[in-house]
């Protein structure tokens, strides 16, 4: 006898403008309020910088900007999304400005729809596909796909660049000190 029990997945959904996203929780390491931000010469226009996540550098990028919606403004509710994003078997970490989160679903995966192949403003190749939950849909996204390679080598680069710098600074305080 064939098993023909779907498989359930749980995400998590945030905002970005008036519009319902969804991240597989497997993909989200973390959620955290605003913090500051530290520019980094010459990114591209969605990183808006670097965050220091418990000793480690975190780029971090605007997802408004990235899905071409605008800056994000920051409200009580803008939080940070850690991500957990696979590049070509290597775990890039980033974090993603979101609007606010909302809640954690479960989505059954025989309910979810492919995402429509016209009229959609954004990439399909990085939506997973739509879930109608509670008569609203949510754009599920598949994390791995929203940025390309070179993307994430850059975020990547640009953060070792930025603690590669920290660290000099570090080492040239400790030797100014011994003087």
């Amino acid at each position: 006898m064939k098993d023909t029990a779907s498989k359930i997945n749980s995400y998590l959904t945030f905002k970005l403008e008036d519009e319902i996203f969804g991240a597989n929780v497997s993909k989200v390491l973390n959620i955290l309020e605003m913090t500051k931000i530290t520019k980094v010469p010459k990114a591209p226009n969605y990183m808006k910088g670097v965050i220091n996540l418990r000793g480690a550098v975190l780029p971090l990028i605007d997802t408004r900007i990235k899905f071409d919606m605008g800056e994000t403004t920051y409200t009580t509710n803008t939080c940070i999304l850690v991500l957990d994003i696979d590049m070509g078997g290597e775990s890039v970490h980033v974090g993603a400005l979101v609007d606010s989160v909302q809640e954690v679903i479960e989505i059954d995966e025989a309910t979810i729809q492919p995402p429509p192949s016209i009229g959609s403003k954004y990439k399909s190749e990085f939506i997973e596909g739509m879930a109608k939950v509670n008569e609203e849909f949510i754009m599920l996204l598949n994390m791995d796909l929203i940025f390309s390679t070179d993307e994430l080598s850059l975020l990547r680069d640009s953060s070792t660049e930025i603690l590669t710098e920290q660290e000099e600074i570090t080492d040239q305080k400790k030797v100014n000190k011994r003087k």
